[in-house]
């Protein structure tokens, strides 16, 4: 089984969760970790370290959904993932947007967290598209 962590700059992992509450009911195994300027990086990285502790209670691994490459929560998430002593084993991923987050569910079940995060981005990319206008002819047919 795979937990979740979103981790995010500002309150978008706390909103993100409950926007999907609103949708979709909770999500199992999923959990927000967020950085303020309140806590700052320390903070940033003791609620991590949490996270990551109760993420990792039973589960295959933990696939952490980021909002962006190279920021602070992507950097810290990717120091777990590539320690020899993480276990279980950490995924990264960023972008992470509302659909990405209801498709959590559908990859929950699987055992290797590499293979989850994989099938995440396969099923959340036909959801990134951008608005055109169509117009139909208009004709005399009622």
């Amino acid at each position: 089984m795979i937990h979740f962590i979103v981790a995010t700059h500002g309150p978008l992992a706390t909103a993100l969760l409950e926007s999907s509450r609103m949708v979709y009911g909770t999500l199992p195994n999923v959990r927000a970790v967020t950085l303020s300027e309140e806590a700052g990086i320390d903070g940033f990285k003791a609620d991590f370290s949490r996270a990551l502790a109760d993420a990792s209670d039973g589960a295959d691994g933990v696939l952490v959904l980021c909002d962006m490459q190279s920021g602070t929560p992507w950097n810290l998430a990717c120091q777990f993932a590539f320690s020899p002593r993480t276990a279980p084993p950490v995924a990264v991923v960023a972008g992470v947007n509302f659909p990405m987050l209801l498709q959590t569910d559908e990859v929950g079940d699987f055992s290797d967290v590499n293979a989850a995060a994989r099938q995440l981005i396969e099923l959340t990319h036909p959801t990134l598209i951008q608005a055109v206008l169509t117009v139909f002819p208009e004709t005399d047919d009622f």
